[in-house]
């Protein structure tokens, strides 16, 4: 199987005046094609900001990303901006859907910035948005959703390019328990649907149990977490 995702000897450090905080050093990771990864960790340890460096959301202070075979630090800024909005989904514990457009508008945002004609990104839009229970929701704005449907939304919006990996960070984390774990049971089944690989950060860990491997960061590391351990 071919990475879709890999990072190499990352390295992450904020300087504020004479003050450094090393975030990582030294870290790797690669991710399979249609591949599903949890991250665990504490408050603080840094997983935010790995999913930052992973989507080109940041920059490292070494080390380098590999997105879909391409290198991001090869990339100009506007490559990089192409580059992730074909081949990753974002998804956040807040939906950051736009308040004045509908859900089925939210959606195809994505793929009408990739330059696809208005009734292509349509129709891929409603499929993804039926697929997730929302065939009966195209129209409304998301004040007019509840919260698993907005996530949802989000979770079709991150879908919609086909991305080769999608992020997700505490994707389910402002939902309650059951409304969770639906949203949860729908990405798992698109990722098997369209062989999209999923890193998910999240507190969860019945959740992460789900996923094909867990991993923990620890001072600037990441570790295999045997099943049995999770």
């Amino acid at each position: 199987m071919n990475d879709v995702l890999r990072a190499d000897g990352l390295a992450k450090t904020y300087s504020e005046g004479s003050l450094r905080t090393h975030v990582f050093h030294d870290l790797h990771l690669s991710v399979a094609e249609g591949e599903t990864v949890a991250v665990l960790g504490a408050s603080g340890a840094g997983k935010s900001t790995l999913l930052h460096l992973l989507g080109g959301l940041d920059i490292p202070t070494a080390g380098d990303v590999w997105v879909a075979g391409q290198q991001m630090s090869t990339l100009s800024d506007a490559a990089r901006g192409r580059l992730r909005n074909k081949a990753l989904g974002f998804v956040y514990q807040f939906h950051h859907l736009l308040p004045e457009f509908t859900a089925l508008e939210n959606v195809m945002l994505p793929v009408l910035l990739n330059g696809t004609p208005i009734p292509a990104a349509q129709t891929r839009a409603q499929e993804l948005l039926e697929s997730v229970g929302l065939g009966h929701r195209l129209q409304h704005k998301p004040g007019e959703l509840s919260g698993g449907e907005r996530q949802r939304t989000a979770v079709a919006r991150a879908l919609v390019n086909k991305p080769a990996c999608v992020l997700g960070d505490e994707p389910t984390g402002n939902l309650d328990e059951k409304t969770a774990a639906n949203v949860f049971a729908q990405m798992l089944e698109l990722n098997h649907a369209q062989r999209t690989s999923l890193v998910l950060v999240t507190h969860d860990r019945s959740l992460a149990r789900r996923l094909d491997r867990v991993l923990e960061l620890h001072e600037g590391k990441l570790r295999e977490v045997a099943p049995s351990d999770v």
